[in-house]
């Protein structure tokens, strides 16, 4: 079969967690015998409308229309509106001439559903693979109100996106629960777990010391990468820096972009934090050697949000069998799926103390580090391999959603 992947970030540029996580499901789809082709926006400059390539042995489809990431909130928006209508005029002749048989779709961004419609209207099944129920985490953060102008508008492509859809598939049981609440009315929607490659990174192809390149030396290093935004509400990890500047030993490394990188610049100013060292985003292969060469994989989730997110990042993590850490909102399956499985340690949002005391656990005793991510490797071979995503998607297409 001949499937469209609607990733609205992909490799090499992007360093999202999910740009990466569709190339590895395009490489499975293309190991199965079935034809991968991303879709994903390209520059607002390139000369023609759409730029084809192959990346890693994956074609490519990159349509000109502007930039959703580093620029201010107003432009985002208006930029994200566009999407599936740049998207639709730079390759709707391709379609036409040879339509897909299913459509890979990805919210956030929520901006696809008429893209995706479009493609369904030429035969492809639409699985949508809900991560963010945006925009009800905006609300929850009291960023817009419900009901505002603003949430009006996000609800109506919200809803195109998930009548757009065949199947939708969201990313734990509480999360499926709460979207039958939020939007009754959609009956095919299943549990989806995250995924990623299994195989760790050969350590003897790592060529640079990241350690020493960044003046980390022996220090146990606690590591949040990926996304620096709202929703991560990243002052409770840099609260977590405070409490332990009085450990010679813990150092804290920030890798990554987004909304609120100026907050925890200013944090560490004002707090005097010399136990944090902040760093912009890094390749996709850059990140991989960093997870290699660190101690213990941090996250942290705004105690705000309803949704009950699984951060892509734990999966790196997991792949280089490293201990997890971190606080998310109330009722989260990923507080107990990670402490039943003694993969790390993971608390409620705003229990400062606990979180304190198990990161000094960890800074402390080599055998607990150790311990933790040899569980955490082997809750990723057992919940959350590329292969067993693959196979509900295609279960799911192959039926036409009967199943």
């Amino acid at each position: 079969m001949r499937f469209a992947l609607l990733p609205d970030a992909y490799l090499p540029s992007s360093t999202l967690v999910h740009a990466k996580m569709f190339h590895e499901l395009a490489h499975e789809l293309q190991n199965r015998g079935h034809k991968a082709v991303v879709i994903t926006p390209g520059e607002p400059d390139q000369k023609t409308l759409l730029v084809e390539e192959i990346y890693d042995g994956v074609e490519v489809w990159r349509f000109r229309t502007g930039r959703t990431r580093g620029v201010g909130k107003v432009k985002r928006a208006l930029n994200e509106s566009l999407l599936s209508i740049n998207a639709w005029r730079a390759i709707c002749h391709k379609v036409k001439a040879e339509p897909f048989d299913g459509c890979i779709n990805y919210s956030p961004t929520i901006f696809f559903g008429p893209l995706a419609k479009k493609l369904k209207a030429h035969g492809a099944f639409v699985y949508l693979i809900l991560r963010d129920m945006f925009p009800q985490w905006v609300i929850d953060q009291g960023m817009i109100k419900e009901g505002s102008v603003i949430a009006r508008y996000f609800r109506y492509f919200e809803r195109l996106n998930y009548q757009a859809s065949d199947c939708i598939g969201v990313m734990s049981d509480a999360n499926l629960k709460l979207f039958h609440h939020l939007h009754p009315g959609y009956p095919n929607v299943k549990v989806l777990m995250n995924w990623a490659d299994t195989r760790p990174l050969i350590r003897e192809t790592v060529a640079t010391n990241w350690r020493d390149a960044w003046g980390l030396g022996d220090k146990i290093v606690f590591f949040y990468g990926g996304n620096i935004g709202h929703a991560q509400d990243m002052t409770n990890l840099m609260r977590l820096a405070r409490t332990m500047q009085s450990e010679q030993r813990a150092h804290f490394l920030f890798v990554g972009q987004g909304d609120e990188v100026e907050l925890i610049h200013q944090l560490k100013a004002e707090w005097q934090l010399d136990n944090v060292t902040i760093k912009p985003s890094v390749s996709q292969q850059v990140y991989r050697e960093l997870l290699t060469q660190i101690d213990i994989g941090l996250f942290s989730l705004s105690a705000k949000h309803t949704a009950h997110n699984f951060p892509g990042k734990l999966l790196g993590y997991m792949v280089e069998s490293l201990p997890i850490l971190g606080s998310v909102n109330a009722g989260n399956d990923v507080i107990d799926l990670i402490n039943n499985h003694s993969a790390g340690f993971v608390f409620e949002n705003g229990d400062d103390e606990a979180l304190s005391n198990a990161a000094k656990v960890l800074l402390l005793s080599p055998e607990q580090r150790m311990k933790c991510g040899e569980q955490a490797r082997a809750l990723l071979e057992s919940y959350f391999s590329v292969e067993s995503a693959v196979s509900q998607i295609l279960q799911q297409v192959q039926n036409r959603g009967a199943a």
